[in-house]
């Protein structure tokens, strides 16, 4: 397994996180999400899974859970 770590924009509450997660867990390969809220901030979001993930597999999940954007690693 492999722990891949992204900054995310635009969550400001837990029911953010909460479609963020979702839509990451559905990500083929991902076993695991965990979200480090800053409500209106930059969250880190910590991704556990048993391939490389593309950042447009990342950035392609953040728009289908809402207006959520991929900062940076």
């Amino acid at each position: 397994m492999q722990n891949h770590t992204y900054r995310v924009t635009g969550m400001t509450c837990g029911h953010c996180a909460g479609h963020v997660t979702g839509e990451l867990k559905a990500v083929d390969g991902v076993s695991d999400v965990v979200v480090d809220l800053v409500p209106g901030g930059t969250s880190t979001v910590t991704v556990e899974a048993d391939r490389e993930l593309t950042d447009a597999e990342i950035t392609a999940a953040l728009e289908e859970a809402g207006s959520y954007t991929l900062a940076g690693r």
